[in-house]
């Protein structure tokens, strides 16, 4: 056991965070924190690290137990450099560097030299020191923090590069690669993936992977959670609950968990009603006034089962007025900056969009993305190239700044005013889906969280019903749940869509194509994130074989060039993606469907079997038509599913 947290109980004023919340942390454990936005994980983590104070509880670990602890908003201020900051975090180790040296001068001074017993002992304590800061790793930290500040984006910065001098997402990433060099015993990460890129993102999960300590992470990337942690611990109303496995296999086992509690309560709901149902009519009868009693003995005696809750989510969905032309957008050999001051981040990029494509474009950071869109939606002009967006065309576009947003606005007037022909009740009740009820709307914009703002950024854009989405990383400041539910209604989209995410939980579950950025063009491939991976690595096994072959055949007479790996037709194979996902929709609509009307038909036989229906005709007959037509919209929908099966 590295860490016990026993009981831990936190009050804001009288509203309470953590009640009674408990965690085991052993060595080698890798635990995934995970939770709504405000359920107490920052909290949680402070309070383990000791830079908060519990209200009640205890916390019990080794007194020389070494913690490592990144806040979400880690950085470094000053006029520190990269070398400075980083060797700094070898505090111990310099100091014991210095006086190794301080011994190697004195064993290189004559004077030392003639004092064979005392320059005996200068040299075993020499070796002694020497062996200890071998032990503790100082031979290994020029290259420990050569190799961190490459995987996190640093190796092509200068050594004396001003801390100053760094965007708050590069003092962000400095923070983390300077508590990675150190190794603690226990690393606890707050959203250690914000600010990163999806390279920076694979190096940290390999290097995580391989990491010889305990980590706890708080993150809302669920492909980073499948990589990196091997069990969930879910706060959910105050308390913790401990899930074995990746996020993929937790969300599999809170479905059966919910489903199991279902099931349990509702056999109990209707064994109580059994029960006093048998209880009302026997209790006044002489015969059965025992055996009535006795079972209302034993109905007391029953421990009632809480009916299982879901906490509210948002709700919506995203619909379009009219469908677009076939051609969508073209873009072509376009350059952009953003601003006219500083050169074009990418240049000769290319690309078009068909209706109902859903188009990622990734990247790296800085190579302009966002640039991109900005450029697409017309708040930015190309330095050069054109963009022609197809006909029937309606944007809908989403800014991650969320810049269109008016601080001074409440909730309420932010969505109002871009929508004054609404009715006020049907803006409260897409206000509602999005968690805003009641006194929540009249919140001033300038106050909410970057959670509420994405939530009423999401709202205005449902409200709009565009054709073509645009969306700069829509899955920022969402958590699990929200970012969950908005995959589902964009799957659920029957428009055009264009997104840059660093999400690749969201990239696999949406994207069809992906454009990756470079400064000097575009690349393409057909498929998700996975896809595009498995792509890559074909290309470079292919180019190593190439290689192999031609060294091996040195000095014979040259052969012809290795052909390319076949291109298959790109049109078709573009083609052939959409209609799959279309029919992949209609199939889980048509499953949907036999649910519904399954369910439907099982109560409405449940009711026909009631006295006070089947002793009635008129109402019995009535039920059956019901029923009736229930079956022949079952079987429709049977031969539907049927006719999609490959």
């Amino acid at each position: 056991m590295l860490l016990q947290a026993s009981g831990i109980t936190k009050h804001y004023g009288v509203t309470p965070v953590l009640e009674g919340l408990s965690l085991l942390i052993n060595e080698r454990d890798r635990i995934g924190l995970v939770g709504v936005n405000g359920a107490g994980k920052s909290t949680f983590l402070r309070i383990i690290a000791g830079e908060l104070t519990a209200d009640s509880g205890s916390i019990s670990k080794p007194r020389e137990l070494k913690i490592g602890y990144l806040a979400q908003n880690s950085s470094f201020n000053g006029q520190s450099t990269l070398q400075e900051v980083m060797f700094d975090a070898f505090g111990p180790l310099l100091e014991q560097e210095r006086e190794l040296r301080r011994l190697e001068e004195r064993m290189a001074d004559p004077a030392e030299q003639q004092d064979s017993a005392r320059y005996e002992a200068l040299l075993t304590q020499y070796a002694e020191k020497n062996d200890r800061f071998r032990d503790a790793g100082g031979f290994e930290m020029d290259n420990r923090i050569r190799s961190v500040l490459h995987g996190m984006g640093f190796g092509d910065f200068p050594p004396g590069t001003q801390v100053a001098s760094l965007s708050g997402g590069q003092r962000t990433r400095l923070a983390l690669a300077r508590l990675l060099v150190v190794q603690p015993e226990l690393l606890l990460l707050d959203e250690p993936t914000n600010h990163l890129d999806i390279a920076t993102l694979t190096w940290l999960e390999q290097y995580l992977r391989t990491y010889s300590g305990a980590m706890v992470i708080v993150s809302h990337d669920r492909y980073f959670l499948d990589a990196t942690v091997t069990s969930i611990v879910e706060i959910e109303r105050h308390s913790a609950t401990r899930y074995t496995g990746n996020y993929s296999r937790f969300m599999e086992q809170k479905e059966a968990d919910f489903a199991q509690k279902a099931k349990l309560y509702e056999q109990q709901k209707k064994e109580i009603a059994r029960m006093e149902d048998f209880i009302q009519r026997n209790l006044v009868r002489a015969t059965t006034t025992r055996r009535a009693q006795s079972r209302r003995n034993a109905l007391e005696r029953i421990e009632r089962l809480e009916k299982p809750g879901t906490l509210k989510q948002a709700s919506f969905s995203f619909s379009t007025e009219r469908r677009t032309g076939k051609d969508v957008l073209q873009v072509s050999e376009a350059s952009a900056s953003p601003s006219e001051e500083l050169a074009p981040l990418f240049k000769d990029v290319s690309f078009d969009a068909k209706r109902g494509e859903r188009i990622a474009l990734l990247g790296p950071n800085g190579v302009g993305k966002t640039t991109l869109l900005k450029a697409l939606v017309g708040t930015l002009p190309l330095r050069k190239g054109t963009i022609r967006w197809g006909t029937g065309v309606m944007l809908g576009y989403y800014d991650q700044e969320q810049k269109q947003l008016n601080k001074a606005n409440t909730v309420l007037e932010e969505v109002w005013s871009e929508y004054k022909m609404l009715p006020e009740a049907e803006i409260r009740t897409v206000l509602g889906n999005f968690l805003f009820s009641g006194e929540d709307v009249k919140k001033t914009v300038g106050s909410l969280s970057g959670g509420e703002k994405a939530r009423v950024a999401l709202s205005k854009l449902m409200l709009r019903k565009a054709n073509v989405l645009v969306l700069d990383e829509p899955t920022n400041h969402l958590d699990l749940w929200s970012r969950e539910v908005l995959e589902a209604a964009l799957e659920e989209y029957e428009g055009t869509l264009l997104f840059v995410s660093h999400d690749r939980y969201f990239l696999n579950r949406l994207a069809d194509r992906i454009v990756e950025l470079h400064p000097e063009g575009a690349e393409h491939f057909l498929g998700n994130y996975d896809d595009m991976i498995a792509k890559k690595q074909e290309l470079e096994q292919w180019k190593a074989e190439s290689a192999q072959a031609s060294s091996s055949k040195a000095g014979a007479p040259a052969p012809a060039s290795a052909p390319a790996p076949a291109q298959q037709d790109y049109e078709a194979e573009k083609q052939a993606k959409r209609d799959e996902r279309a029919k992949q929709r209609k199939k889980e609509q048509a499953e949907a469907d036999i649910a519904r009307l399954e369910e439907e038909m099982a109560a409405l036989e449940q009711e026909m079997a009631l006295e006070e229906v089947f002793s009635d005709y008129v109402l019995l007959r009535e039920k059956q038509a019901e029923l009736d037509k229930r079956r022949q919209e079952l079987d429709e929908a049977y031969e539907r599913w049927e006719s999609l099966l490959d």
